[in-house]
């Protein structure tokens, strides 16, 4: 009798797992035969560099350096859905910008949204910072809060972001490698499940 229960029991775990490959390979399928990102336009990284991309984070991290010696980093990554309004992507790219000037250790550092648009992309402020040191003091007075500013002044502060690089043809390549990047991870591992089950390996 417990041998007739081992056979059952490994016929039962053969078809759940024979379901289970139908439906992994379906949802591959779908996404290499539906992928939204696919006919957008992909922008351009202007004067920046990839200098971060790994395919196991979220993540990346762009840099430039002028020839004056200013140095620009933006690190971004995919935040939640986006659930008001119209959208071209899904999801809102979080951006933060860190502008240094040469010969100084303070910092100007930036918090920022990108999402889509029915051509491209834009960018708000959220909050913007004036560290004094690179040593990133939490106890420093950062400013005030960014929706308490003068207009004019939130509008000053966003042009000089786009004069320094952070412009649509780059927030359009940002929001879409994001998303291009998160869709081709839930792909690998999409396939990679789908190995693992087909090599009928247990948890």
């Amino acid at each position: 009798m417990p041998r007739v229960t081992t056979v059952l029991r490994k016929s039962r775990k053969a078809i759940q797992d024979l379901d289970l490959l139908k439906v992994l390979h379906s949802e591959i399928t779908h996404e290499h035969s539906s992928n939204p990102f696919q006919d957008k336009q992909s922008g351009s990284l202007g004067d920046f560099t990839l200098d971060w991309d790994s395919p196991k984070s979220q993540d990346v991290v762009l840099r430039k350096k002028s020839e004056s010696g200013e140095e620009v980093a933006v690190s971004a990554m995919l935040g939640p859905e986006i659930y008001e309004g119209a959208s071209s992507f899904p999801r809102e790219a979080l951006m933060k910008v860190c502008i240094k000037k040469p010969g100084l250790s303070s910092i100007l550092q930036f918090d920022c949204g990108v999402s889509g648009k029915d051509n491209g992309s834009e960018f708000d402020i959220h909050s913007a910072h004036y560290l004094p040191s690179t040593s990133l003091d939490s106890s420093n007075y950062k400013g005030p809060s960014y929706s308490e500013l003068d207009p004019n002044l939130q509008s000053e502060l966003k042009r000089y972001l786009v004069s320094k690089g952070i412009e649509e043809s780059f927030t359009n390549f940002l929001l879409l490698h994001l998303h291009r990047k998160e869709q081709g991870q839930y792909v690998n591992w999409l396939r990679k499940l789908e190995e693992m089950v087909a090599r009928g390996d247990d948890d």
